[in-house]
């Protein structure tokens, strides 16, 4: 019986790294721009709540975009 949960938590930590690697397909198959925008937004988002500020950031995030579009 312990065999067989060993199997079947191994079974299940292998589909926890396939999913994760399905919702990361849009993003590694995006366009170069895309995966910019999106690393860079990852990074303002990350430090506005190190700093555990919770305001608005559509206007910094507009300003990523058009940035990179330019």
């Amino acid at each position: 019986m312990e065999k067989q949960s060993k199997v079947s938590s191994d079974l299940e930590t292998e589909n926890n790294f396939d999913d994760i690697e399905d919702v990361q397909a849009p993003i590694s198959t995006a366009p170069e721009e895309v995966r910019k925008i999106i690393e860079m937004v990852w990074q303002l988002e990350k430090n506005r709540l190190d700093r555990k500020s919770y305001g608005h950031i559509s206007d910094d995030i507009l300003t990523i975009i058009k940035g990179v579009v330019q």
